[in-house]
């Protein structure tokens, strides 16, 4: 371990490496559930959402290899599946939650105790996964505006 890194930051950075597998293993399974419902568009982003959680679970392998550190996943988050896309997403979304709520900690504890190389490196997934967050957001609220208004049109009849 290389000196002076705090014991709660590497706690920080198995727990991200955790919650960034367990997105990679989401988000691959749900891309096959969507491909299974022949909705292979949407396969096709839940697989780029796959790649993007395993550079991020790379990097903090990396991260933890440079300060001296096994890295060890300790717990994945089961897989959050629903009957459709909407579904998905929201899950999803609820995920990507989770690790920017872990990253913003980590980051502010690496403030308070003095940590800036560690907190930079926390402040950039935190800005990332935030970034992936509103980009399902928006996913969302597009699918739920178009369902309105498909609900609205077949009302009218």
């Amino acid at each position: 371990m290389q000196a002076g890194t705090h014991p709660r930051v590497l706690g920080y950075l198995g727990r991200a490496l955790s919650l960034e597998l367990s997105a990679v293993q989401q988000y691959m399974t749900q891309a096959s559930l969507l491909s299974l419902w022949g909705q292979e568009e949407a396969a096709e982003r839940f697989r780029l959402d796959t790649a993007e959680e395993m550079q991020h679970a790379q990097r903090l392998v990396e991260h933890m290899l440079l300060l001296g550190v096994a890295p060890a996943a300790s717990q994945l988050t089961p897989v959050s599946v629903a009957g459709d896309l909407v579904g998905l997403l929201r899950r999803n979304a609820e995920l990507e939650q989770r690790l920017v709520d872990h990253y913003g900690e980590a980051s502010r504890f690496c403030a308070l105790i003095g940590d800036t190389a560690n907190g930079h490196f926390f402040h950039r997934l935190w800005t990332e996964e935030r970034l992936h967050g509103e980009q399902l957001h928006d996913w969302l609220h597009q699918l739920l505006g178009d369902q309105r208004a498909f609900v609205n049109q077949r009302a009218t009849f």
